[in-house]
């Protein structure tokens, strides 16, 4: 098992920052999941790194990185203190085009990495960042997604034609708008031949109830594994 910290860099005209990233290799390794965290998570989300864990001991690679530079989580900490309302102003937590961005980044980066360059794609995303995995889903061939509790009702509906990734829809069964909102993204996705909606019993929204997480990611690897081989 091959554990490595990576940075993966931004640059424009004035600076330069970084997104910092866990990438976990482990011996001849099938696949590999990029993790794509929800609004003001990290690649430190206890939630996602079980589910890391689980993959990893199935022989699957995975990144967990952070979406926004040090900057940028400080920068909406800041606006969210002072409690400025500034009209047309979006938190970078919440700005799904560039999160976007970002994912197609990790996705590149990953594409070309020398020892793992050549495996197969996955995505497994939660809250809104179920929103940037499908939107970046039609730009790549991606093996497929997994979405937990996924704000994907945050996508233009016209993109989700684009998508031909298997997905997977993990929602907890007290959460009935997320629920809606799966129904509907499944109902849409028109050319996903293989789409799937997975109901946690009892569980809420980050699936905190004892045993509940442990099940999610169960469900995801058992996905994951069966469309990497």
């Amino acid at each position: 098992m091959q554990r490595e910290s990576v940075r993966l860099s931004i640059k424009n005209s004035t600076s330069c920052m970084f997104l910092e990233g866990d990438l976990i290799i482990p011996d001849n390794p099938i696949g590999i999941i990029i993790f794509v965290h929800g609004s003001g998570s990290s690649k430190s989300s206890h939630r996602n790194q079980l589910v890391s864990n689980k993959l990893n001991e199935n022989n699957i690679a995975t990144l967990l990185f952070d979406l926004l530079s040090k900057e940028e989580q400080d920068s909406d900490i800041q606006l969210e203190n002072a409690n400025l309302k500034i009209p047309g102003a979006i938190l970078n937590k919440f700005n799904i085009t560039l999160l976007s961005k970002r994912l197609s980044m990790a996705t590149e980066w990953i594409m070309k990495h020398p020892i793992i360059g050549n495996l197969e794609i996955g995505y497994f995303a939660s809250s809104t960042g179920g929103a940037s995995a499908l939107m970046v889903a039609t730009k790549y061939h991606i093996k497929t997604i997994v979405i937990r509790s996924g704000r994907t009702d945050l996508v233009d509906y016209d993109l989700l034609d684009q998508i031909v990734s298997p997905c997977l829809f993990i929602v907890g069964s007290k959460e009935k708008s997320l629920l809606d909102i799966s129904k509907l993204t499944i109902k849409k996705l028109r050319n996903v031949e293989e789409k799937e909606l997975s109901i946690i019993e009892n569980a809420s929204h980050l699936f905190e109830e004892e045993g509940l997480l442990k099940q999610v990611s169960e469900v995801a690897t058992q996905w994951i594994i069966r469309h990497f081989k």
